[in-house]
């Protein structure tokens, strides 16, 4: 829209009719024309799904799924640069990815199971354990010297 905007005012500045007026009238009618298209593809959604199309999932359960970023013409180094931008050391850190129809990429970060999540809690509460044995052990008493 913002291409189409400046080349109609630049055509009215430059080309034949070079008045203020002419590009007025045609940035104008661009902004018009596309308020009301905006607001009547946002009360039909079927027609806006078909004109703006539908979000592809370029990454599940933290596979990339590279039939979907063939299709949508994403090189593996952009996504990995999006999801940079983004918090991710890497693409082994996303669970899920998005590519929405507007081009934003969503990105959902792999979630420690409940079972890894307890495994490291159990293993926390050792080593705190195995701190507290090793500070009751004679020969470590405190003050001695």
């Amino acid at each position: 829209m913002l291409l189409t905007l400046s080349n109609t005012v630049q055509n009215a500045i430059i080309g034949d009719d070079n008045s203020v007026t002419g590009g007025v009238i045609g940035a104008s009618t661009l902004l018009l024309v596309n308020c009301l298209v905006v607001k009547y593809l946002h009360r039909h959604e079927k027609l806006e799904r078909f004109v703006e199309g539908e979000p592809a999932v370029i990454i599940e359960n933290g596979v990339v799924q590279t039939d979907r970023l063939e299709c949508e013409l994403i090189t593996l180094g952009e996504l990995e640069t999006a999801a940079h931008k983004q918090g991710f050391g890497s693409l082994d850190e996303v669970e899920r990815a998005v590519l929405e129809p507007g081009g934003a990429v969503c990105f959902l970060a792999k979630k420690p199971t409940p079972d890894t999540a307890r495994h490291d809690e159990i293993l926390a509460r050792l080593d705190r354990l195995a701190a507290q044995v090793a500070q009751l052990r004679p020969g470590h008493t405190q003050g001695a010297g």
